[in-house]
């Protein structure tokens, strides 16, 4: 139940980021954009790829600081940086094949998901 709690104080301080990183976007470009998303999911990457690199070097973390950063605040502010983490460490065992499956799989599936969600949501209400 702890790592539950941590988890979740993690993934409101999280959301609360990202909303800011967003509107703060949204504010610097003057119209509504997808440049806050793209910029929480860089940033995102960026912070977990200097995190995991500070974990392998200096720092040995408890389980429930680890889950509060990674899964908690960085799964909270985005999940792309988990996607970025995975597919590194693919490409890291040298399997080429199975990160452009990964890849092309998550972004086509999901974005092919979206719009069956939305399709079907369509279908019914109206």
């Amino acid at each position: 139940m702890k790592i539950i709690l941590v988890i979740a104080a993690g993934g409101a301080l999280g959301a609360v980021a990202r909303y800011a990183v967003m509107v703060g976007a949204g504010q610097w470009a003057g119209f509504a954009s997808p440049y806050g998303t793209m910029a929480v999911n860089i940033l995102g990457s960026f912070l977990l790829g200097a995190l995991m690199e500070i974990i392998a070097l200096f720092w040995t973390p408890s389980e429930e600081m680890r889950v509060f950063l990674v899964v908690g605040v960085l799964g909270g502010f985005t999940t792309f940086s988990s996607f970025s983490l995975d597919t590194v460490l693919l490409l890291q065992r040298n399997e080429l094949g199975l990160a452009t499956l990964y890849v092309g799989g998550s972004v086509i599936l999901s974005v092919l998901g979206f719009l069956a969600g939305l399709s079907l949501l369509r279908q019914i209400l109206t």
